[in-house]
């Protein structure tokens, strides 16, 4: 049933697949209290709530036996970096450029759940007891990642395949059947630091340290107040997350932008958006071009107030105008951060010409 577990998650989507016992992990917890005590996770206080179920599966579901650890690719065709010398565009992730991960390995995980228990059916197997895991749990899925084979937590906090580089989507099934565990995964990284030294805004205290509230990601998707003025320089022109530390790692020089799962080609109205038609979205127009999007979750005034960011980085002084339209924007960081960018864009913008002398 194993292999044909593996063969129907590849039908399904799947690029990569592994199994791990449904142990809790001593050395897990103990970082994460550790990350969690320096405060690192910011206003994400959903990290700490539950603390002590993210210690691993069995302090979630003590009936557990098996952890199925699972990836989608969204392996890009193009350069991520492509737009950092472009300021009058906009910058979203590459995650982020596609339909919703949330829903499409959700999706995935589902069917493959019914599969296995329509499977075990059929075999005359006790009935699997299944619980399906996509980001929105208190679930370490990288950890797991890593635990179940399909790569190796790297310097950057991400998870690493041989395979596919940095752009997996991670989902995982917890369920009762004692599957065979693959090894897991041994760290690759060796003396490599490009993500390190990548980070714009330095959210690396340490190598497979981040703290989020340095990072652009978080500043930009989590984080739901001003943007801390020492941090708005170094966002350039990213509106929503970051790729930096992801895209220079040498392994993605073997990820295979085929292997794509096709929900997440990139829709071509966020590949290279232009910063003045982005600064001039109402809320009903926000909701309309990112239906589908992750985007959407973070709602038309924290993305106008990264926009906002970006034009006050860009050096486009024919931004002006927009810009100041909206520091009278009725939410008030957004007023803020119009004001800043303003600022920034105020030295920029032609004087206007003197008056003639009517004598």
């Amino acid at each position: 049933m194993q292999q044909g577990l593996v063969a129907e998650a590849r039908r399904l989507g799947f690029a990569a697949i592994g199994f791990a016992p449904a142990e809790d992990n001593p050395l897990q917890a103990e970082r994460l209290t550790q990350w969690l005590d320096a405060g690192h996770h910011g206003t994400m206080d959903w990290m700490e709530s539950r603390k002590d179920v993210r210690q691993g599966p069995q302090s979630m579901w003590p009936q557990a036996a098996s952890v199925i650890a699972l990836g989608m690719s969204y392996a890009p065709a193009h350069d991520p970096l492509a737009l950092a010398n472009a300021p009058d565009r906009a910058r979203v992730s590459v995650y982020a450029q596609g339909r919703d991960y949330h829903d499409t390995v959700k999706k995935g995980l589902k069917a493959l759940a019914r599969w296995l228990v329509a499977q075990a059916r059929t075999l005359d197997l006790p009935e699997p007891q299944l619980k399906v895991f996509v980001d929105t749990a208190p679930v370490m899925e990288k950890p797991l990642g890593q635990a179940a084979g399909l790569g190796w937590q790297g310097k950057h906090t991400n998870l690493v395949s041989r395979d596919h580089g940095s752009w997996l989507f991670l989902g995982a099934i917890y369920c009762t059947v004692p599957f065979v565990p693959d090894d897991a995964h041994d760290d690759r990284c060796g003396s490599c630091t490009a993500c390190q030294a990548a980070c714009p805004t330095d959210a690396f205290p340490r190598a497979y340290q981040l703290d989020a509230r340095r990072c652009i990601s978080y500043l930009t998707i989590e984080h739901k107040g001003p943007i801390p003025e020492e941090f708005r320089k170094a966002m350039g022109n990213r509106i929503y997350g970051c790729d930096d530390c992801l895209a220079v790692c040498p392994w993605n020089k073997f990820a295979d932008a085929a292997a794509r799962n096709r929900a997440f080609l990139p829709r071509a109205e966020l590949v290279a958006p232009a910063l003045a038609d982005l600064l001039a979205l109402d809320d009903t127009a926000f909701r309309s071009l990112f239906s589908g999007s992750p985007v959407k979750r973070i709602g038309r005034s924290r993305f106008v107030r990264n926009c906002l960011i970006a034009a006050g980085n860009s050096g486009d002084a024919a931004l002006a105008a927009q810009v100041q339209t909206l520091c009278a924007d009725d939410d008030g960081v957004v007023a803020e951060a119009a004001s800043w960018a303003l600022a920034q864009l105020a030295p920029l913008a032609p004087l206007a010409p003197p008056e003639q002398n009517a004598g």
